[in-house]
């Protein structure tokens, strides 16, 4: 592994890495030296940075993985491809190059996607499959993007080509700070002024929203693609879902159908969206009870 010195914010006992894999650089940090692998994967608009305070908690008892998606963070955000399933490929080939052997994956948000294609198309790769506040195309996502019944105007800005990368830099702070953080937490104080610096200082990096681009646009040009994914191959490991107090239960609804394993369902109330950052006890609870019983199972 590629140890490189920070490019922003850290934390005490994470190493930062980078790692040249399917076409692309990618910057993940590690922490931890025991027990089994768990990768953690971030939403938008986040970076590994979301699991700051997760992190410390999950790496007392496991090896700990936090990745910038292709696209985001200090990831490489080059004139490239985008989207769901170049981006479960970058973690099948992240996954060889780090060498711990199958992980735990923990995706939230935007990268349920992804993570739902990785465990697909490569389940020698996973253990389970931890889904928090997202969903899948085909299978209720788009119903986010009704601004009529509820849903939010960003999905659909977001997924269309080339709008956000013209219109949003310069408006980063603004952006984050003064509309996402706040509609999207339900814990006073959660995200300080310190992370938003943090969270901005990569999105305002040139050509920072390809990344956000490439996965919302996979919304709304999936034309059935994830649904036959889930026919032919659905996931076969265990299978944790994690919401707040909004959103309907979606989550759980999505990899109900989705999955021939067992599905473990935990509701958080009080919290918003950004569980990860609100509630990380409480998070990290959940993901500890639920990988020890599956390592057990499999001791």
């Amino acid at each position: 592994m590629t140890t490189t010195t920070p490019f922003g914010a850290t934390l005490a006992g994470v190493t930062h890495h980078l790692a040249d894999v399917n076409g692309t650089q990618l910057h993940y940090v590690s922490a931890g030296t025991t027990g089994s692998p768990i990768l953690l994967v971030h939403g938008w608009p986040e970076t590994w940075w979301a699991f700051r305070k997760l992190i410390p908690l999950l790496a007392r008892t496991h090896r700990v993985f936090a990745l910038d998606l292709r696209g985001f963070g200090d990831s490489s955000n080059a004139d490239t491809e985008y989207g769901e399933v170049v981006a479960a490929e970058d973690l099948h080939h992240l996954v060889e190059h780090i060498g711990a052997g199958p992980v735990h994956l923990v995706c939230q948000d935007i990268s349920g996607g992804t993570g739902f294609r990785f465990a697909a198309t490569h389940p020698e790769d996973a253990i389970s499959f931890t889904g928090i506040e997202t969903a899948l195309a085909g299978f209720g996502f788009e119903a986010l993007a009704d601004v009529n019944n509820h849903g939010s105007w960003h999905v659909g800005f977001l997924g269309t080509p080339g709008i956000p990368g013209m219109l949003l830099p310069g408006h980063e702070r603004e952006l984050l700070a003064d509309w996402a953080f706040p509609l999207m937490s339900g814990t006073e104080g959660s995200i300080g002024d310190s992370d938003i610096d943090e969270f901005v200082r990569t999105y305002a990096r040139p050509n920072a929203w390809r990344g956000t681009e490439g996965l919302y646009r996979g919304i709304f040009s999936d034309e059935g693609a994830t649904k036959a994914l889930a026919d032919s191959h659905p996931i076969a490991v265990p299978v944790l879902t994690v919401e707040g107090a909004g959103h309907r239960r979606i989550t759980e609804t999505t990899f109900r159908q989705v999955t021939v394993s067992e599905v473990t369902a935990v509701h958080l109330e009080g919290v918003g969206h950004l569980i990860a950052q609100e509630a990380p006890e409480a998070l990290a609870a959940a993901i500890l009870d639920f990988t020890r019983r599956i390592d057990n199972e499999e001791a």
